[in-house]
């Protein structure tokens, strides 16, 4: 198995992933994806939504503005619950999450339950520490020009946040999608984009962040059929991470959430945890949320949210099943998966075994000597006939071929192509295997 901070050197050194803010001394909970790792990104989204989105017929996609009405987390009770559970180091005042400093506690733990269990602070080492309290993960921001009144204070009414999540953009148009495409049940909704968590303590790299990317669908479905439909996206999600993401089963496990650590929402949740290099972690959620949403904002709103069904014209608040994952804990299992250390013709080398429909590069191309002007010119021809046809190919003309193989194992590139003297005279090519270093010769006009 992988280390972590052998994943995050090889991150910083191939530019997957930069610091946020690094030149700046950085911010905690903040991350900056490089040319590398936008690609690798970028091919792990458009790969769910292709998978979920667009080779399906039930399924439609929104983007909902990031900054909602305040009403909004009003209705879905991230107000008065999203919160986790803070402690704070009366020597050092230091702040931790109390259910990730001890084991065997959960997010419901209180202050006696957490100074029963004798935790030294993780910094200084004593054990003196204040009460548990809440702390409201959600950040606040004021909209519009907003000045101080007479008494130096600002109206609450300019508070807004950034979201949480992404689901309640899916919630608060589930209206407008049904007034203007009018869908039969059961159907979903989807989403991608960025979710702010003012997290206590970010920590394992990309794991925990507080700015991240999510993707989210809320499958609507006839109250009568939850239990069908959700063991039926359990199955479409595994078949989409182990099959479309190249995660090993084995990495994978079911985690039934038990009903005093679910959401306050959820009637049921299976929390897909992987097994990252330092802990086995939750990747990703499915929760049955019943129609908790739909009728808070119904209430909220004083808009029916109910749906009639288009054969029977039977009138009722559909129930919702969410898949929801993020990116970045995608990201970071798609590549704890593929990093790998092994040996070729007796030399140590580091590569990425990523599942080619998410490489960044698929093709490397480069003139065995950069010297040659006729190799060169010929290997651009290359190039740039590949880059045509399939986009997202690479050029490398740095240091000896076998430098650069390393170099294009290591960033994950499934195959290196070679043009040589040999090219001039018979218009054949070498081709790399990544994964087995085996090489062949072929025609141009087969690749």
């Amino acid at each position: 198995m992988s280390k972590l901070e052998d994943i995050v050197s090889l991150c910083k050194r191939r530019g997957f992933i930069f610091q946020g803010s690094e030149i700046y001394g950085g911010m905690a909970g903040t991350w900056d994806f490089g040319p590398l790792g936008v690609a690798l990104k970028k091919k792990i989204m458009d790969a769910w939504w292709k998978y979920w989105v667009e080779d399906r017929d039930d399924m439609y996609g929104v983007d909902a503005s990031i900054i909602m009405n305040p009403r909004t987390w009003v209705a879905s009770g991230h107000v008065a619950t999203f919160a986790d559970p803070l402690v704070e180091c009366k020597n050092c005042h230091g702040r931790f999450r109390a259910d990730k400093i001890a084991d065997g506690i959960t997010e419901s733990v209180t202050t006696t339950e957490f100074h029963n269990l004798h935790i030294k602070c993780p910094t200084c080492g004593k054990e003196d520490w204040g009460d548990v309290r809440k702390f409201n993960m959600m950040f606040a921001t004021r909209v519009g020009a907003v000045l101080p009144d007479d008494t130096g204070e600002i109206a609450d009414k300019s508070i807004a946040y950034l979201r949480p999540e992404t689901a309640q953009g899916i919630f608060t148009n589930f209206k407008n999608i049904v007034d203007t495409i009018y869908p039969s049940l059961p159907f979903g909704i989807a989403q991608q984009g960025k979710a702010f968590r003012n997290e206590i303590s970010p920590r394992d790299f990309i794991l925990r962040d507080r700015e991240c990317s999510q993707m989210e669908i809320e499958y609507f479905v006839h109250p009568s059929d939850w239990e069908t439909q959700f063991n039926k996206l359990l199955k479409e999600n595994h078949y989409f991470l182990e099959n479309i993401m190249g995660l090993p089963a084995s990495h994978l496990h079911d985690y039934e959430v038990p009903a005093n650590d679910r959401a306050h929402y959820s009637k049921r949740t299976v929390d897909f945890m992987f097994d990252y290099p330092n802990s086995t972690e939750e990747l990703m959620g499915l929760a049955y949320r019943t129609d908790f949403d739909l009728q808070n904002i119904a209430k909220e709103s004083g808009k029916s949210m109910e749906y009639r069904d288009k054969n029977t014209g039977e009138s009722f608040v559909p129930h919702v099943i969410e898949p929801s994952i993020g990116v970045e804990r995608l990201f970071l299992a798609v590549l704890s998966s593929a990093y790998t250390e092994d040996e070729i013709d007796g030399s140590a080398r580091t590569v990425l075994r990523l599942p080619e429909n998410l490489a960044p590069y698929r093709f490397c191309v480069s003139p065995l000597l950069k010297n040659k002007p006729e190799l060169v010119a010929k290997a651009r021809e290359v190039y740039q006939k590949l880059r045509t046809k399939y986009g997202n190919v690479t050029w490398d003309d740095s240091g000896n071929i076998g430098k650069r193989y390393r170099k294009q194992d290591e960033i994950g590139t499934p195959k290196c192509i070679v043009i040589d003297f040999d090219t001039l005279e018979d218009n054949t090519v070498t081709i790399r295997d990544r994964d087995t270093a085996k090489q062949i010769r072929i025609q141009i006009s087969e690749l």
